[in-house]
């Protein structure tokens, strides 16, 4: 049998390590189980990223975040959460995939996987379930997606130099990408199913994009859909039902992505079908499985712009104070 912890926290982001920082304080036996390495979903952003957001708005525990820059970098965040996470000598477990939460004698059972497949159970009083969703993204469903030219995730720009590459999208991520595989040398073609841009592009890229596209440095083809991706081509329709043959020989497939619902379904947990978004009471967060709580952008299902680390690092005083009533 394995030894049975208060609070068993299912993610190492920072909303995980801020559940992680208020259990501890409040001096509950907690573990956290990360499928990847701490901040997983920060580490896999591209190495010179920077955060849209002001250093202090990425803190968590009370510990100041300090670094040169007032926009911390993807290197930065890296740096500042190891520091939090060893400074409450966080038990992060990394490698343990969480595959089932079982309700079971007033508690939880968990069964995680490692990479390599070994299995390995645990046992919780309470769990907090404050997965992401980077991992997961929105496929297009078309042919030729799963082919090695295709990616859902920006790579820096300078492998493109001299390459067609197409970018599908229209909001940050796609906009951000665009740009900067131009200014690296690649010809861009931007496809987007919207009549104009999303409205949640950041003011300041906003102008930068548009410009390019006005002065045809990127290539826009909107109402258009990529409904087929090649080896050296992919084929667009727009809303005319007009198709066209571009010669392409990367693609960007930046659609978004949403969280892993199914793994709270198991678990007993009401998921809409339509939203994703888990039953729960939004006060305490608890879900309507008694003992079993969300945290971060996982309560927010397919809405992944309403919840990001500025808010969702909150979630763990709300949580941890509901829990230590029912200890």
């Amino acid at each position: 049998m394995p030894e049975t912890v208060d609070v068993l926290i299912v993610g190492a982001g920072p909303t995980g390590l801020a559940c992680g920082i208020e259990s501890t304080r409040a001096g509950l036996g907690t573990l956290i189980l990360e499928k990847g390495c701490l901040v997983n979903s920060i580490f896999s952003y591209p190495a010179n990223m920077t955060f849209f957001t002001t250093r202090e708005r990425l803190e968590i525990g009370d510990l100041p975040f300090a670094c040169t820059n007032i926009k911390p970098t993807r290197a930065d965040a890296l740096e500042y959460y190891r520091a939090a996470a060893s400074f409450y000598k966080l038990p992060a477990r990394p490698d343990q995939r969480v595959t089932a939460i079982e309700p079971q004698d007033g508690g939880f059972r968990l069964t995680a996987a490692s990479a390599g497949g070994r299995v390995t159970e645990y046992a919780a009083r309470k769990v907090i379930v404050a997965t992401g969703y980077y991992d997961r993204p929105n496929l297009l469903g078309v042919p030729g997606e799963d082919r090695p030219n295709v990616s859902h995730y920006a790579l820096e720009g300078h492998a493109f130099y001299g390459r067609k590459v197409a970018v599908i999208g229209g909001a940050n991520s796609a906009a951000i990408t665009s740009l900067d595989l131009y200014r690296h040398g690649a010809d861009v073609t931007l496809v987007y199913r919207g009549a104009q841009l999303s409205r949640h592009i950041k003011y300041w890229i906003r102008p930068d994009i548009e410009n390019r596209i006005k002065e045809k440095s990127i290539r826009a083809h909107l109402e258009s859909r990529v409904t087929a991706i090649g080896e050296d081509s992919i084929e667009i329709e727009n809303a005319q039902g007009d198709r066209l043959q571009i010669a392409n020989d990367f693609v960007f497939a930046l659609t978004g992505y949403h969280p892993d619902v199914d793994l709270l379904r198991r678990a007993g947990v009401q998921v809409d079908a339509t939203s994703f978004c888990p039953e729960c009471n939004l006060q305490s967060l608890e879900t309507n499985v008694p003992g079993l709580y969300v945290a971060g952008v996982v309560i927010a299902g397919k809405r992944t712009n309403e919840i990001f680390i500025e808010n969702g690092r909150f979630h763990g005083r709300q949580i941890i104070a509901d829990l230590r009533q029912k200890l």
